[in-house]
């Protein structure tokens, strides 16, 4: 028996009974669309009491075995909104590294448009970490566009996903907040958050302009320390 006091039945009555005219085709993408609202819906109700069992205390591996995955799987499917702690200025980065791989008609969003999203905001302590240690942004700009891989023959709309190793560096700059005692993610993070992804295409241009993890680290930490002294000075 189901859960639901509703059948696929009293689904396919009201769409043709709200749709008396259209097409089968048209049918279709209504269905489609109303199976989407179903699915969210039905995501939303498992997170509302996957928060309820966490306030009492539930771990991870108890609410995995209550929705039958791992607890890994758990964790990730739940987790907070990604940039949920993300400063406006930092995620201005993240819309304008969208943007250059919708202009490069690339199919995700790489490491090296994150790297181009800092750059594109003046305003963020990322942006004048690189430009103190190369003192040229049309040097780190020149170095970007050489690693980037062929435009694509189709530009992309909507959503842009992330490549792995991004979803990575994103994970990593929370991480580098975190580390570092912070409540906000900010750009600085973000590309702390790039080079700790040793592998990734714009780790390898940090390093090639002289960058290293631990400096990096360092460095971000000593500037902050000197914005928080000078904000307490006032």
């Amino acid at each position: 028996m189901s859960p639901l006091d509703i059948s696929l039945a009293d689904l396919i009555a009201r769409l043709d009974e709200e749709l008396p005219e259209a097409s089968e085709l048209a049918r279709i993408s209504e269905a489609r669309l109303r199976a989407q609202t179903l699915s969210d819906l039905g995501d939303q109700l498992i997170d509302h009491y996957v928060s309820k069992a966490k306030q009492v205390g539930a771990s991870w591996t108890q609410i995995g075995d209550a929705i039958g995955v791992s607890k890994q799987a758990a964790q990730q499917r739940h987790a907070p909104a990604a940039f949920d702690r993300f400063t406006n200025l930092n995620r201005h980065s993240i819309v304008l590294a969208q943007e250059a791989a919708r202009t490069h008609k690339h199919d995700s969003i790489g490491t090296e448009h994150l790297l181009l999203g800092l750059l594109g905001e003046p305003q963020g302590l990322a942006y004048e970490v690189l430009i103190a240690k190369t003192e040229s942004e049309q040097r780190i700009r020149d170095a970007i566009q050489e690693a980037l891989p062929p435009a694509g023959e189709k530009s992309l709309r909507g959503h842009i996903p992330f490549h792995e190793q991004s979803k990575e560096a994103i994970g990593q700059a929370r991480r580098a907040s975190t580390d570092l005692g912070h409540d906000w993610v900010g750009t600085e993070h973000t590309l702390l958050g790039l080079i700790r992804v040793a592998q990734s295409p714009a780790a390898q241009l940090l390093r090639a302009l002289g960058f290293t993890s631990e400096e990096l680290h360092e460095t971000v930490k000593t500037e902050i320390n000197k914005r928080l002294a000078a904000r307490d000075d006032r």
